[in-house]
């Protein structure tokens, strides 16, 4: 007997079902991933980042400015305000999820410079943003 619960069945939709389709997706991520030359382009999106952001460093909002690899962190001193940072990036056509005290990015390898480039322009105009 599978279940000796009241459904009498396994009840698995929520952890198995399109498994096929994201072993797929997976898959073909993972075969992109490998064809290319990633290690570069993790160097290209640290150096990227890391020059654009370092203005950021001047603000008085901000504690810290960190990039390691693909990722990239503005840390303010207070908590940001997540709706005005999704508003400012927005309005430079970048999607960022801020939270806590945390403006970060983690861009696709597949970025190119001038993506970069304006992802950190993103950041910096979110971390500028008057506070209320």
């Amino acid at each position: 007997m599978i279940s000796g619960g009241e459904a009498g069945a396994l009840m698995h939709g929520p952890t198995y079902m399109a498994n096929p389709l994201a072993a797929s997706v997976a898959s073909a991520s993972i075969d992109l991933l490998l064809s290319r030359d990633w290690r570069a382009e993790i160097d290209t999106i640290e150096a990227v980042l890391t020059a654009g952001l370092e203005p950021a460093r001047e603000l008085p909002e901000v504690a810290d400015v960190r990039v390691l690899g693909g990722i990239a962190v503005i840390e303010t001193h207070e908590p940001v305000d997540v709706a005005s940072v999704q508003d400012t990036a927005m309005a430079h056509g970048v999607w960022l999820r801020p939270f806590g005290r945390l403006i970060y990015a983690m861009p696709p390898y597949v970025c190119t410079e001038d993506e970069l480039e304006h992802i950190a322009d993103a950041m910096y105009a979110a971390a500028a943003e008057p506070r209320p």
